[in-house]
């Protein structure tokens, strides 16, 4: 079951077993949540676009439903993931490494929308409100609203989805409607959409200024958390596992916001050697890898795997921190005892 860390509004993450090749099991997947959960009935829903849109108006889910379909495996990582293993470990939920899952999304690509109601050419960001709301400090009550650059919004990439895993979205992941923008931390992928604002200026609001990398050496002060960095877990064996003397497969995954997974590599006993990697979910997913290895004797063994990305980056040895404890992809080390 999830490991939850708080009830109302619900943070809840997976355990690392759950997250397997395929794409995560719905009753698994993490769950994010910074005010509590809007209460919404698709019969009544609106969205809302307004602003510098040549048509701006309101749409319903039956006219959405009327753009062409589309379905797309995506992985979604929250901007906390990790935070609990960075020295001092920041404010804010704490999450270990389970923030995180791969689904199925269906509903229609937001450039299809876009295209249906022209954003003027002075647009240079689209603003998405939710229907959720709360107190913050110190701005007061406010809903919870995030930008994105008028580029990747009419990429192909985004979209506003209305379902999951072949079922509609629960009310924890965005009943009826919510934005869904693949390589980006979850924080810009707005749950519970209502509104859409095209605007010329750069968004000002809390959560765009919540989300920057503050003291973190060796980033600009300041620069807004963007896309996913590169990484990869363990999900068998667990840290802290005993387990029989003899040839075993290691497993795990992998991905990036930045480009496709190239290479992983796994650490045993200070040794990094290559591992087996396969071709992400639906071509858009998390990759699998699986390591087999061949033990040298019993006792405790340390384990480490890392990523490289087509961008070149790869995961840092350690953590880097930073204010928010955001994009902690330090490698994923754990130690596993076996048995003579």
């Amino acid at each position: 079951m999830p490991i939850q860390h708080t009830l109302e509004p619900p943070n809840a993450e997976t355990d690392l077993a759950a997250l397997g090749p395929d794409v995560t099991p719905l009753d698994q997947f993490y769950t994010r949540c910074n005010f509590p959960i809007p209460r919404l009935h698709s019969t009544t829903w609106r969205l809302q676009l307004s602003g510098a849109f040549n048509l701006p108006r309101a749409w319903t889910m039956d006219e959405l439903r009327d753009l062409p379909y589309v379905e797309r495996t995506i992985t979604m990582e929250c901007a906390g993931n990790g935070r609990t293993l960075m020295t001092p470990v920041p404010p804010g939920t704490p999450w270990k490494l389970g923030a995180v899952g791969t689904a199925r999304f269906g509903g229609i690509r937001l450039t299809d929308l876009l295209a249906a109601t022209g954003p003027k050419s002075t647009t240079t960001e689209l603003v998405f409100g939710g229907a959720d709301h709360g107190e913050v400090e110190p701005d007061g009550e406010i809903p919870y609203e995030f930008n994105l650059d008028a580029t990747t919004a009419r990429s192909d990439g985004p979209m506003l989805a209305w379902s999951m895993g072949g079922s509609p979205l629960s009310p924890e992941h965005g009943f009826p409607l919510r934005l869904v923008v693949p390589g980006h931390y979850g924080m810009r992928s707005v749950k519970w959409l209502t509104r859409i604002n095209a605007v010329d200026e750069p968004f000002a609001g809390h959560f765009p200024r919540k989300y920057r990398y503050r003291g973190e050496r060796g980033v600009p002060e300041g620069t807004p958390v963007g896309p996913i960095r590169v990484r990869s877990l363990f999900t068998s064996p667990s840290d802290g596992a005993r387990m029989a003397t003899e040839p075993t497969t290691l497993h795990g995954i992998a991905w990036s916001g930045s480009g496709a997974v190239q290479r992983v590599e796994v650490m045993v006993d200070g040794q990094w050697m290559p591992a087996q990697i396969g071709d992400p979910i639906d071509g858009t997913g998390h990759v699998a890898w699986t390591f087999d290895w061949i033990p040298r004797g019993a006792g405790t063994h340390d384990l480490a795997v890392r990523a490289t990305d087509s961008a070149g980056h790869r995961q840092p040895e350690s953590s880097i921190w930073n204010e928010g404890g955001y994009g902690n992809n330090a490698v994923h080390r754990i130690s596993v005892t076996l048995d003579g």
